[in-house]
């Protein structure tokens, strides 16, 4: 039996466990809620308090939220070998009293239920961020996270989420979610939703998925009937909460998942507003891919006293598994460029093709047909449903050329991406980071190639760090460009660091 009871396992209810061993919580009870909450604005100065802050908790009913027992294995490990576990794996961990990583899922105590899940889905170990997130998640206290793409983040947060659902009263006709997901993007919400699925059914905890562009009425209902897990854009949620479809009163556990990549999109009035609904006395864990001071600043605002993992630096960096090449082109070398790339790489694989605007990438689309390439296009102005049988065919395989906007830098998880093509190069580096971190992904190895022109030379510096960081190749031409000195134009290309499958391939 496991540490943590569950309405799916334990028969003993929550209502009815021993009180005391809440003590590290610092709240226990059951968890309805009546009153106005207070603004989060409170919630701020979570570095130097050395001493808990009192939270203006009038009128909220305590709930439970430290999970966390240590296993025998991992009280046993010595502060020697916590030390050389976390320097393997490149954990660094700010804050007090941080738990010990875990080196196994068993170490961790999950539900039998989860598990299973675990067991099914093959995972032989936790990834950095898993073995010492967990241990910090369940724990109760807020949690920042900094972890490149593809590192395991989502069943970091969502594990713990499911434990911390499982440990609370049942949903009440007209409660609102018990979880709250914030996302960035559709294509981010929806891939979170299928691993709260996967990972909850077992234990019969109900989510849904509030993004904008497809008709309302689905997800109305599903809000309606009672959810325990929302996923969800800020502006979709907001106007469920503002047409009093759903509320915020019973979220005690709020995650914000790439952070770095809402504050780009302006988000941040939209999570402030958010959050304002949300009481003070949850816990908050806060994910992003980078650390500039706009995210920052935002997490001191939202989180109190909080641990703080690192997994490699919180410097930009980039995938060390992808291979990275950079090309120096002029802008109408662009497109004939690309087709010699194809013709040395396609062998049908997967080819995620990004561009900088939506009415490029449907040009470039439609060229690429043309010219007998088996390529599709994704970005905003498709419809969710075209957007979705897009994404279907290339996960399929049945079109392995896709092009896309930013909207499929981050959230889109297709596992066997081989290659990454910037086609027109980002507008910063954090983007450029993300876009190539679709391939190379969960382990495997990936190459991205990308289209350098001389109206990007202001990020070449910056670029250089990155290849270099990597171990990667800088070419003279880019070391030129970086150290401000106008680069020859059409020397080099992929076609002379590659070795292609030829072209003339035909595509039906």
């Amino acid at each position: 039996m496991s540490r943590y009871d569950s309405r799916s396992g334990d028969p003993t209810s929550y209502r009815d466990r021993d009180r005391d061993r809440r003590s590290d919580s610092g709240f226990g009870g059951s968890m309805g809620f009546s009153g106005s909450i207070r603004s989060s604005s409170s919630r701020n100065n979570y570095e130097g308090a050395e001493s808990p802050r009192k939270l203006d908790l009038d009128g909220l009913t305590p709930f439970e939220k430290n999970f966390y027992v240590e296993s025998s294995s991992v009280t046993a490990m010595s502060e020697r070998e916590v030390d050389e576990y976390r320097q393997q794996r490149e954990i660094t961990i700010e804050g007090r009293d941080v738990p010990r990583p875990v080196t196994s899922f068993h170490d961790v105590g999950f539900p039998d239920y989860v598990m299973q899940e675990i067991t099914r889905a093959g995972f032989l170990e936790p990834t950095a961020i898993q073995a010492q997130g967990w241990p910090m998640a369940l724990k109760g206290r807020d949690l920042i996270g900094i972890a490149e793409t593809g590192s395991g983040k989502t069943l970091a947060y969502l594990l713990p989420a499911i434990v911390h659902v499982n440990a609370q009263p049942i949903l009440a006709p007209g409660d609102g979610p018990i979880v709250l997901v914030l996302a960035p993007t559709r294509e981010l919400a929806v891939q979170i939703q299928n691993e709260a699925t996967k990972f909850g059914a077992s234990s019969k905890i109900k989510n849904t998925c509030i993004y904008g562009g497809v008709p309302k009425g689905p997800q109305v209902r599903d809000l309606q009937k009672g959810v325990e897990i929302v996923i969800a854009t800020p502006g979709r949620l907001i106007d469920m909460l503002e047409s009093h479809h759903t509320n915020l009163r019973r979220v005690t556990y709020l995650v914000l998942d790439e952070a770095d990549r809402m504050l780009d999109m302006g988000f941040e009035p939209q999570i402030r507003k958010l959050v304002s609904q949300i009481r003070p006395d949850r816990q908050t864990l806060y994910w992003s891919a980078t650390w500039p001071k706009e995210v920052e600043q935002l997490a001191r605002q939202f989180l109190y006293n909080p641990y703080k993992v690192i997994i490699g630096s919180s410097d930009l960096k980039a995938n060390h598994a992808i291979h990275q090449h950079v090309d120096i082109v002029s802008e109408n070398q662009k497109y004939n460029k690309l087709v010699k790339l194809l013709e040395d790489i396609m062998d049908g694989s997967r080819i995620l093709i990004f561009m900088d605007t939506k009415k490029g990438c449907d040009q470039i689309t439609r060229q690429l047909r043309m010219d007998g390439w088996p390529a599709l296009s994704i970005h905003g102005d498709k419809s969710q449903a075209e957007r979705d049988w897009v994404l279907s065919e290339f996960k399929a395989g049945k079109s392995p050329i896709m092009t896309a906007t930013d909207v499929a830098a981050r959230g889109l998880d297709v596992k066997d991406v081989k290659y990454v093509i910037n086609y027109d190069f980002p507008g910063s580096l954090e983007d450029y980071v993300h876009r190539i971190g679709r391939t190379g992904r969960a382990g495997a190895k990936g190459t991205a190639y990308t289209f350098f022109t001389a109206a990007n030379a202001r990020f070449a510096k910056e670029l250089i760090s990155i290849l270099k960081e990597a171990g990667q190749k800088v070419s003279p031409e880019l070391a030129a460009m970086g150290s401000g000195a106008p680069p020859p134009i059409g020397h080099g290309g992929f076609r002379d660091r590659v070795r292609g499958y030829g072209g003339g391939r035909s595509w039906s």
